[in-house]
């Protein structure tokens, strides 16, 4: 079973900036990666999802246009880059991984990611 580690989050103000990271224990290469978040007393959501090469990525209506994901396969790492934060932004983010698909449609679906990190707090501040 492979782990994800994240890091970064923090407090910041509305209209600021934060990017997150997280490291997969294996290839990241075999696996698409996400990002969810989830806020106090709400279930965790979908942000963004990419597949394994990094052709394949999909945005949460929320944030598209203000959050950008990327990877670097090589690193291991997925990125989340967060811009023009909101209050409603704050929540705990979760790096999430999947098993990579024959095709890139799956990877870029929020359900169906079963490998977890632990969480890193967002709070943005009016």
């Amino acid at each position: 079973q492979v782990h994800l580690v994240e890091s970064g989050g923090g407090s910041v103000q509305a209209g600021g900036s934060l990017s997150l990271s997280c490291t997969i224990s294996g290839d990241a290469r075999n696996y698409c990666m996400g990002w969810f978040r989830q806020a106090p007393g709400k279930e965790r959501k979908g942000v963004a999802t990419m597949s394994p090469g990094g052709s394949g990525v999909a945005y949460a209506e929320a944030v598209q246009g203000r959050f950008t994901i990327s990877r670097d396969n090589d690193k291991n790492t997925v990125y989340l880059q967060m811009n023009t934060l909101k209050p409603e932004d704050t929540a705990t983010y979760y790096c999430a991984a999947r098993a990579s698909t024959s095709t890139v449609g799956p990877c870029l679906d929020f359900p169906g990611y079963n490998i977890w990190g632990q969480g890193t707090q967002v709070t943005v501040s009016s």
